[in-house]
């Protein structure tokens, strides 16, 4: 029997995001530029295992990245490492639905692509 992967819903969400709540944004760089959540870490997908130590290890990590399916490949590898990670539903694009704050690396309006 496997077990369900930690999930959270964008409404699950307190609009001021808890200070131990690290959010770490797995998609790549042209994605990331062009919108995401204020102070987010961004460690694209496939750089997580060797960049593991660049995360908070004391820290509830919130896992995005544009609909939640290589969020939810890092939510379970970080698990797999004894991380607390827990993945964003509907990714990046529930996170622009619900209207919540992102920006973007040019100062331009932020969008997710």
């Amino acid at each position: 029997m496997s077990q369900r992967l930690p999930e959270t819903d964008v409404t699950q969400l307190p609009a001021e995001l808890p200070r131990d709540l690290v959010v770490l944004d797995v998609r790549e760089d042209d994605e990331w530029r062009a919108g995401h959540i204020v102070d987010a870490l961004h460690i694209p997908l496939m750089q997580v295992p060797q960049r593991l130590s660049e995360l908070p290890d004391d820290s509830r990590l919130l896992v995005v990245c544009k609909v939640g399916g290589r969020s939810s490949q890092a939510t379970a590898f970080l698990q797999a490492q004894g991380r607390d990670a827990v993945n964003l539903a509907g990714g990046m694009v529930a996170w622009e639905r619900a209207r919540r704050p992102m920006v973007a690396d040019s100062g331009a309006a932020a969008q997710v692509v």
